[in-house]
């Protein structure tokens, strides 16, 4: 072999050895993807979406077969691994509501502390030594802004004079148990003012009260609280959400409701027939055989006549079931004479049987119990003095005139 042949091998062998080098580098660059969790089965990889011009590359995928196991290692299979449990939600706790017996003495002391400011205005000007005409113009200007009304402080000043005169009394408790009497007649006249709420149901269906107001004035709040009194008397309730002109009301009820385990009637869509709702709400309190449904309605301006004459509509329709039993109103304590008339327009609508005195606590003006009481002729039957979801309880004239003179 000559020296031209020996070269030409050699330059055979180097091209035949570079070759494998560059297959074997090209071979490293590919890299497997990574394997799901578990391990098992196949891969299928999918390649990105074709961009224009790229033609179909439908089905286009690459397989990949699983590594074998290792000697140590759980072998894995094809088979679906197994779906994991799922857990259901655990249901929300349902309270049991204080009883309204149990809540009394803390409300007592509550009004106690924010409404004293009457009570003690007037212990401190009639027990005076010197009871002259400027003393009793003082005593009258704190009934007034104590929102007691004109009629009702003329009375009380003049019932006042007139014992005080003959009696000769100064001391302190004296004054305090002639106030407390006098102040006990205005609060609780005794003239047929029935406070108990009408909830004893007839035969077939349940009782129905109506509860109405302002907005604002914590009328759905109230009835959410209600709702919580009649559950810890072991009555069985419906909540009827009516008010479906603001948005957040009838999830606001329903809120109130599922604490207490009570269903809660609502429409699907807002802005619906508010005497609809009404009238399923009281069909399923039919249905369900419960003692009490509660229909909160939406919060009426008294200046709105288009309004009001929907309330009236919505309590018509509700008596296609039979008649309604008891009609709320809550009002909001410290509006004063602007609550007044409210209380009038509604009762011209609507036959009001009973009033909700909301946020009591924190004002001085507890002569609004006596003025919207006479000016409609109506009880207070129950009275918020907090924000609490047991801060709702029957109105009590003794406890409330005790707690002014505190």
């Amino acid at each position: 072999m000559d020296t031209v042949q020996w070269i030409i091998l050699v330059a055979i062998v180097a091209l035949a050895g570079l070759g494998g080098t560059i297959g074997l580098v090209a071979g490293r660059g590919r890299r497997q993807p990574p394997l799901p969790p578990g391990g098992g089965g196949t891969t299928t990889l999918e390649r990105p979406a074709p961009e224009e011009g790229d033609g179909d590359r439908s089905g286009d995928v690459d397989v990949l077969d699983a590594p074998t196991a290792t000697p140590g290692t759980p072998a894995t299979t094809g088979a679906p691994t197994a779906e994991p449990e799922l857990l259901e939600p655990e249901a929300p706790a349902v309270e049991r509501p204080e009883a309204p017996q149990g809540r009394l003495t803390r409300l007592r002391a509550r009004l106690a502390r924010s409404n004293n400011a009457l009570g003690r205005g007037l212990l401190e000007l009639l027990s005076r030594d010197k009871l002259d005409a400027d003393t009793w113009d003082e005593i009258e200007e704190t009934l007034l802004l104590a929102d007691l009304g004109v009629d009702p402080t003329t009375e009380l000043i003049d019932r006042l004079r007139e014992r005080v005169a003959v009696l000769g009394v100064r001391d302190t408790e004296h004054v305090r148990e002639l106030l407390r009497e006098e102040l006990k007649a205005l609060v609780d006249p005794g003239e047929g003012m029935d406070r108990s709420l009408a909830i004893d149901h007839a035969p077939g269906r349940p009782a129905v009260v109506m509860v109405v107001g302002v907005n604002g004035t914590g009328k759905t709040t109230t009835v959410g609280k209600l709702a919580r009194v009649l559950v810890a008397e072991d009555k069985d309730v419906v909540l009827g959400a009516a008010d479906t002109f603001r948005a957040a009301a009838a999830d606001q009820l329903a809120t109130w409701g599922d604490r207490v385990g009570v269903p809660t009637i609502r429409s699907d869509r807002d802005g619906a027939d508010p005497a609809s709702v009404a009238f399923d709400a009281v069909k399923a309190g039919i249905e369900s055989e419960a003692d009490v449904v509660l229909i909160d309605t939406a919060g009426r301006l008294q200046n709105k006549v288009g309004l009001m004459d929907e309330l009236g509509k919505v309590k018509r329709v509700v008596e296609k079931h039979g008649p309604v039993d008891e009609i709320l109103l809550v009002l909001d304590a410290t509006t004063g004479q602007n609550g007044m008339q409210q209380a009038k327009v509604f009762s011209e609508v609507v036959n009001i049987t009973g009033i909700v005195l909301t946020k009591l606590d924190g004002t001085a003006k507890g002569g609004i119990v006596v003025a919207v009481q006479r000016a409609l002729g109506v009880p207070v039957k129950l009275i918020g003095l907090g924000e609490g979801p047991d801060d709702l309880a029957p109105f009590d004239p003794d406890a409330f005139v005790d707690a002014l003179l505190t």
